[in-house]
């Protein structure tokens, strides 16, 4: 555990002390900045492996930060949570279609920011998941190169969409997915899927998985998520 560095965004001294105070105890390096600005000259020169990144910032607002990371190749590698007010459901839809990897609500307790921040980084440290291995969560196994999903050894009947958005969820655990990525993902297929119609494909996925189905969790207001 370690020594990773995280790039901490936010105007709020007192938030900024909190995340720096308990993160330290727990062994990262934190690197504080109060505005956008200065969040992507920092991103840029000291390569962190995480970014905290208040959306609701003085002059470059997080979203647009979160973008321009994403859209240069020296920093579009670096995981970002951000960090939003209650009711801000458009803002984090917008900052996870942009490529952020999470986020976090305020207020938040230390015991939710330090898990949520390993979860991040537990995924960033996953090699890349081939398309054709196998995915075997527990009694349930995804067999891509088969198109084949069993739990508890019975074959399951899924149609070709359903297969398509289970595997996405899954291989990408703990993530949170909106559904223009969800449809985004599947779509290339050459198969119709619209935003509105993944809602009917999840609730047909649960109720063929049975007890399995609760591990494709709905994040309201935002769409869904594999649990991790």
């Amino acid at each position: 555990m370690g020594k990773e560095k995280i790039l901490a965004v936010d105007d709020e001294e007192d938030i900024l002390e909190l995340i720096q105070y308990n993160l330290t105890k727990e062994g990262y390096q934190v690197v504080p900045v109060t505005t956008g600005e200065e969040a992507l000259k920092k991103a840029r020169s000291q390569s962190p492996d995480l970014i905290l990144l208040d959306l609701m910032l003085p002059g470059l607002d997080g979203l647009e930060v979160c973008k321009v990371l994403k859209n240069n190749q020296m920093t579009q590698h670096i995981p970002i949570v951000m960090v939003t007010a209650k009711g801000e459901e458009s803002d984090i839809i917008t900052g996870l279609e942009l490529g952020a990897d999470d986020y976090i609500t305020k207020p938040f307790s230390p015991k939710v920011l330090i898990a949520r921040v390993r979860a991040v980084m537990r995924r960033k440290g996953r090699q890349t998941v081939n398309t054709e291995t196998p995915i075997a969560i527990h009694e349930l196994v995804i067999h891509p190169g088969r198109h084949e999903v069993s739990v508890a050894g019975e074959k399951i009947d899924l149609t070709f969409t359903e297969f398509k958005i289970l595997h996405f969820l899954a291989s990408k655990a703990g993530w949170v997915f909106t559904r223009y990525q969800i449809v985004d993902a599947v779509r290339g297929m050459n198969y119709a899927v619209t935003e509105r119609s993944v809602d009917v494909q999840v609730v047909s996925l649960r109720r063929k998985m049975g007890a399995y189905g609760d591990y494709i969790e709905t994040v309201r207001g935002i769409g869904y998520r594999f649990k991790d």
